[in-house]
């Protein structure tokens, strides 16, 4: 755990110092947000960052989003200041922790953020055989590619690699190749220097120089540019970076994961993806289930769900009901463990009995999950879906069907933009494209994460 530290570090913030330092974090402090900004651009990285109230919270944040460095935020000040931490919350903070500080709670913010959050919770036989197999390749700086459907855990098995890797004490530095910018991407990845284009202010350090000695995942990889694909080529081959604007080469050392929910070969078949970039990245292929075909995982992920979102709710663990067990088991689970963690935080929330049954199993609209059509055979079910697809169709134009599909479909995957674009058969970059031309329009956009449920 790394732990970026922001503010005046006298009296009590010392004090919360010592006690995470006392947990296992290893702590950096600045005094002043922009110090904080340049730590993180300098190649220090942090997963964390604790930050004085009295900092300008908002501001910072929006330093780091316009950096693209996506961490959280925890706002920490005197208990008596609730002004101050109402504030801290609605400008982007994830916690506020009062000060003088308690022991107990800055241990379960920095669990919250360390490795206990992505443990690799498994049963079924399938995902034993590939965790085995995990095991063995681990201790190795073989790459790895780790491919499976959207949501069934690949960058937990990133991490799960890392920590039983012999690079498990130094960085694991994550990417999420679809989420940024093509155009901003290649300096993401190797760093720029000062005055290499408009807006290259100061000296960036890139992903890879911020994971020398420890573990880079190249999450989504198989949307990268060909053109880019060719330097992250080199970079693997010659373990050393250019950065943008740059006079000289930097070595890094490294171990590349890369994940993806394609078929890379089948991309690099079709000219796509590099092939030779494939076979460097694919030494070792993790192929991760999906969840419908783990049925002993979905059981024991709805009891681990169901635990851990009563404890984050202040609420009581309750079982699951055997006839619900019944209903998520045959559920298809398009979104994988990602749908069935949503629908199990959902269930904790609205289930109202001494036991988690059948009717807290909802969407976020409140519908209930996979809810059958009574008295209708196959065809028949069919035959009514095509009626009212016609008759929902005539009169609109195709762009106005085309926003609803698109936001509709996004609304299904709980906002997660790369499954909605898989099931689209469109790529993140034009779904992306498409969602701000429809949010400029006023439209509403899900959000990752966000629970909309209607009870109407």
């Amino acid at each position: 755990m790394r732990l970026l530290i922001v503010g005046a570090l006298n009296g009590q913030l010392s004090t919360a110092t010592k006690m995470a330092m006392a947990k296992g974090a290893k702590v950096t402090h600045v005094e002043t947000a922009a110090q904080a900004v340049e730590t993180l651009r300098s190649g220090r990285g942090a997963d964390l960052l604790m930050v004085d109230v009295r900092c300008d919270i908002a501001a910072l944040i929006a330093d780091l989003q316009a950096e693209h460095i996506c961490l959280p935020v925890v706002a920490c000040g005197v208990d008596t200041d609730a002004r101050a931490a109402v504030n801290a919350i609605r400008a982007g903070a994830k916690e506020y922790i009062p000060l003088p500080p308690d022991a107990e709670l800055i241990a379960a913010v920095l669990a919250a953020v360390a490795d206990d959050g992505h443990a690799f919770i498994f049963k079924d036989q399938k995902m034993v055989d590939t965790i085995r197999l995990a095991d063995q390749v681990a201790p190795s700086d073989a790459s790895i590619l780790i491919t499976g459907e959207s949501g069934t855990g690949k960058e937990v098995m990133a991490r799960y690699l890392h920590r039983k890797s012999l690079r498990r004490d130094k960085p694991f530095i994550s990417v999420n190749c679809a989420a940024i910018p093509e155009n901003l991407l290649e300096s993401e990845l190797f760093g720029h220097e000062k005055g290499a284009f408009t807006g290259a202010v100061a000296r960036r350090i890139g992903k890879f120089e911020e994971a020398d000695g420890g573990t880079l995942l190249l999450d989504e990889i198989s949307e990268m540019d060909l053109r880019l694909q060719s330097k992250l080529l080199r970079a693997i081959q010659e373990r050393e970076i250019d950065r943008v604007g740059g006079k000289a080469p930097v070595k890094v050392n490294i171990r590349i994961i890369a994940t993806s929910n394609r078929d890379l070969q089948a991309e690099a078949r079709s000219g796509r993806f590099r092939e030779d970039l494939f076979y460097r990245l694919n030494v070792v292929n993790l192929k991760l289930p999906p969840l419908r075909e783990r049925p002993a995982d979905i059981l024991a992920l709805t009891e681990h769900f169901a635990e851990r979102y009563a404890k984050a709710n202040g609420m009581p663990t309750k079982p699951v009901s055997l006839e619900a067990r019944r209903f998520l088991t045959r559920h298809q689970w398009t979104g994988n463990v990602r749908e069935l963690e949503n629908t199990m935080h959902r269930a904790v929330l609205l289930t109202t009995g001494p036991e988690i049954d059948v009717e807290a199993i909802r969407l976020p609209d409140g519908s209930r999950l996979d809810e059958p059509v009574q008295g209708f055979g196959l065809a028949q079910k069919a035959a009514a879906a095509a009626d009212a697809a016609t008759r929902t169709f005539v009169g609109r134009t195709v762009s106005e069907v085309e926003q609803d599909l698109i936001l509709q479909t996004l609304n299904h995957c709980l906002g997660n933009r790369t499954h909605a674009a898989n099931i689209l058969g469109i790529s993140i970059r034009t779904l992306r494209n498409k969602l701000k031309e429809y949010g400029e329009s006023g439209a509403a956009i899900l959000m990752p994460g966000d629970m909309r449920v209607n009870f109407g």
